[in-house]
């Protein structure tokens, strides 16, 4: 509508039924548009949910250790930070010293030298691993984004949904026994001839 004064574009408003709402205060002269300011205040709100529905909110998981750990331990807990990486959370990982175990530093230091090669194409470390008082931490964070993972779960997510409606009434625990007695049937075939 170009410059108006502001008499004339209270009238427009009324005229139309509409509201004169201020989008631009700093601007010389100040910039109004007419429109129903419910409606824009309901859009709004509607945009800035949205932005937080898919805003990703970064989670330190932490997982603790002793220094003299059990392999199949150390196994599940290696299991468990690897999950947490792929889900794009920081892990933060605890050696707990006891006792005389505290004189042998050495010992968490080399758990979590390993523990970061084991997960090096998941994470990297952010913080390397130091002393604090009875306990030895050390700070994985994830090679892709909190919001990458979060994709890529909804993705498999669908793949799965789109797999169970093509395949109705089968769980995916039939289908992967039936694929595997399919396997295996040709090999006892073979040999009973």
């Amino acid at each position: 509508m170009g410059i108006v004064p502001l008499a004339k574009a209270l009238e427009l408003a009324q005229e139309y039924d509409l509201d004169l709402v201020e989008v631009a205060a700093n601007a010389r002269p100040p910039v109004c548009k007419l429109m129903d300011y419910g409606k824009f205040k309901y859009e709004s709100a509607m945009k800035a949910r949205e932005a937080r529905k898919n805003q990703a909110h970064t989670v330190i998981k932490e997982m603790k250790l002793r220094p003299k750990i059990d392999p199949h331990d150390y196994d599940t807990k290696k299991g468990h930070v690897v999950r947490f990486l792929k889900q794009g959370d920081k892990v933060k990982i605890t050696i707990m010293f006891r006792g005389r175990e505290q004189s042998r530093p050495e010992l968490g230091y080399r758990l979590l030298q390993r523990l970061a090669e084991d997960v090096q194409d998941l994470g990297f470390v952010e913080s390397n691993p130091k002393q604090d008082g009875r306990n030895m931490i050390m700070v994985l964070g994830p090679h892709k984004k909190k919001t990458e993972a979060m994709a890529e779960a909804r993705q498999a997510q669908e793949a799965r949904k789109a797999e169970a409606k093509a395949n109705p009434g089968k769980s995916q625990n039939a289908a992967e026994v039936e694929t595997a007695v399919e396997t295996e049937a040709p090999a006892e075939a073979s040999a009973e001839a």
